[in-house]
């Protein structure tokens, strides 16, 4: 399997990486794979949807040793001066921040535009300047707008349906553009509903998994948007840490026409997520068991099915994504019923915060 060879590949020969968006739900569940793998890792977040009590879940989980091979930058990325100083001295750059969700970009087009692109385009240029290796950076199944064909594959788009989705597609005109106008390499992971451990459940942009969660855990009425029959190609999120260490380090001559989907390949309707919830979620809490659906009318921007060929990214990455929905809902479930019973300790460990890459 590629992914273990690239493992021991990191082990032998430690690299420095930046990770943007590090204390969000996806970016952190890559830096705590980084540090295990004993590489150097700079995480720059300015809060705005990332959370500290992130980090120190990591910290808490990779123990000190491999906690001091990480500095922290509180910056943002639209400050083109922190990204240039960010990106000193590091080979990769794993681009994970942005202001997400749809509905969201639907109320703030313009906060959605200056996070995702404007951003992108200063860590692309500080990236450049700086002579760093490979840019990865997170795209979206959403540039496929209403393309009816299932599965998506990478050369099919359809008309887009959000602003978000407009700043996703824009990333990718940047990237190419970048890599055919400055010789920056770079690789698009269209992401497709990732999920598990420390995603956000709380919030009017809050995704649907953590949200219907917590709610059960909690007692609280789940909503969905439609009937239930909407479906989602969902996407743990070790599958997507997974994607991101091997786009990184692929051959460059496996890298035309480097846009990715990264999925697991399988549909599972709404209802159907519903119910594999509420029974992992009724074994710890059993009044659980008699939890319905809430149903309310769908939601401007959301498509009805998204379904992912994975092809392109097994055939050229290597990628194969070893946590399918049920076991990843399994690992999910039993993170926020833990939580629930006891949030751990916050500031166990120290996060220093530094303007230069870990050393």
């Amino acid at each position: 399997m590629r992914y273990l060879e690239a493992q021991e590949e990191l082990r032998r020969q430690p690299r420095r990486w930046l990770v943007t968006g590090v204390a969000g739900f996806i970016g952190s569940h890559i830096a705590e794979t980084l540090l295990g793998l004993g590489q150097n890792v700079l995480g720059i977040d300015n809060f705005a949807t990332g959370y500290r009590h992130n980090l120190e879940h990591v910290a808490g989980r990779v123990g000190a040793a491999a906690w001091r091979r990480f500095s922290f930058v509180q910056a943002d990325i639209r400050d083109r001066e922190a990204c240039a100083l960010a990106v000193a001295g590091v080979d990769f750059v794993l681009h994970q921040a942005a202001l997400g969700s749809v509905p969201r970009s639907m109320i703030d087009p313009l906060a959605s535009h200056v996070a995702n692109v404007d951003g992108f385009v200063n860590v692309l240029l500080a990236a450049h300047v700086a002579g760093v290796k490979r840019v990865v950076y997170a795209s979206s199944s959403s540039v496929y707008g209403d393309e009816p064909s299932e599965p998506k594959v990478e050369e099919r788009r359809g008309r887009l349906l959000s602003p978000y989705a407009a700043t996703k597609l824009v990333d990718e005109v940047y990237a190419d553009t970048f890599r055919r106008t400055h010789g920056l390499e770079s690789v698009g992971l269209r992401y497709f509903n990732v999920f598990g451990a420390r995603q956000d459940p709380r919030g009017a942009y809050a995704a649907v998994i953590p949200r219907w969660t917590e709610q059960l855990l909690s007692g609280e009425p789940c909503v969905v948007f439609g009937d239930g029959s909407a479906s989602r190609d969902f996407c743990y999120v070790d599958n997507v840490v997974q994607a991101n260490l091997l786009a990184a380090l692929a051959p460059s001559d496996k890298l035309e026409d480097p846009v990715f989907n990264i999925a697991c390949g399988a549909r599972t309707s709404l209802n159907e997520l519903f119910h594999m919830i509420r029974d992992l979620v009724a074994e710890t809490h059993p009044s659980a068991a008699r939890a319905s659906l809430q149903r309310e009318a769908p939601r401007p921007g959301d498509i009805l099915h998204s379904l992912a060929s994975i092809e392109r990214a097994r055939q050229r990455l290597g990628y194969s994504p070893g946590v399918d929905v049920a076991s990843g809902l399994q690992h999910t479930v039993q993170f926020y019923a833990d939580r629930a019973r006891s949030e751990p300790p916050s500031g166990a460990i120290p996060i220093a915060e530094q303007t230069r890459a870990a050393s």
